[in-house]
């Protein structure tokens, strides 16, 4: 009998999922990225980008958002122009002048639509900072948890008006977080721009590491040549914090994604189409 019960217990042995099979059927990580078109815009005078240099002379800048699928569901990077603007003919224009005149050529929330999602299907937002460009449409999210630094979150706005609605949820952080909990998508604490300045790391099992740069730069000129914008809260922590992205860069064989860069964003797959 005792052969018997062997051989039966090494049957069942085989049928059984060994560990890589139980890691196939169990989805960990970012599956997917989505770059969104969150605006067009140009500036003005990019000297206030560029102090110094370039007085006068026009850009033409893009403003991005990221969706991100995880395992764990979906979590949106930035949240871009207020899709109001979309229906102003001549674009937002700004109260200075050298600043961007934004436009929204699609709705945020029709490039969710496109790829059958509704705000609800978002659990998870963060936003770089709180500039109305990367703001614009928070509360498309209502009920999202929102990542944002407690810096950022106490600073306040003009008038001394709250940066978000008291009653959206939020985790207010104090320094990096790895939002999943698995290393795939880290927030980095990257003050300077302002307060409470985030960039994001995320890895992709495909395409490899990329960094969210948001605006701790601008676009690639700035990056090559370390230039700290006029309109930044801190010089040195901007510094410090293109430094943690080179370092960060380095470390993970990273790609550089500048949220405004537009010959950059014009190289990029845009949604529907992902990177994975």
């Amino acid at each position: 009998m005792m052969p018997r019960i062997k051989l039966a217990l090494a049957i069942a042995a085989l049928a059984l999922p060994g560990p890589s099979a139980l890691a196939q059927s169990e989805k960990t990580g970012v599956e997917k990225l989505y770059v969104l078109n969150c605006g067009e815009g140009t500036a003005g005078d990019i000297s206030r980008w560029t102090p110094g240099l370039n007085e006068g002379k026009t850009m033409d800048f893009v403003d991005s958002c990221y969706l991100i699928k995880h395992a764990k569901g979906w979590f949106l990077w930035d949240t871009g122009i207020a899709d109001s603007v979309a229906a102003m003919p001549n674009g937002l224009a700004p109260a200075d002048p050298k600043a961007v005149t934004w436009r929204r050529p699609k709705t945020l929330a029709a490039q969710l639509e496109q790829l059958g999602l509704k705000p609800d299907d978002v659990k998870v937002v963060a936003v770089s900072h709180t500039h109305p460009d990367h703001t614009g449409n928070v509360e498309l999210f209502p009920q999202a948890m929102l990542y944002v630094q407690k810096a950022e979150y106490d600073w306040p706005g003009p008038n001394n008006a709250p940066r978000f609605k008291p009653s959206h949820p939020v985790e207010l952080l104090a320094g990096d977080k790895d939002v999943f909990g698995d290393g795939s998508v880290t927030i980095l604490s990257t003050p300077g721009h302002t307060p409470g300045h985030q960039s994001l790391l995320v890895k992709l099992p495909k395409t490899g590491a990329v960094i969210l740069s948001g605006d701790a730069v601008h676009f690639k000129d700035n990056w090559d040549n370390r230039r700290v914008p006029s309109m930044n809260v801190n010089k040195d922590q901007s510094a410090a914090s293109m430094q943690k992205i080179a370092d960060t860069l380095a470390r993970e064989k990273a790609q550089l994604w500048i949220n405004h860069d537009k010959a950059q964003r014009d190289s990029q797959k845009m949604a529907p189409e992902f990177y994975e």
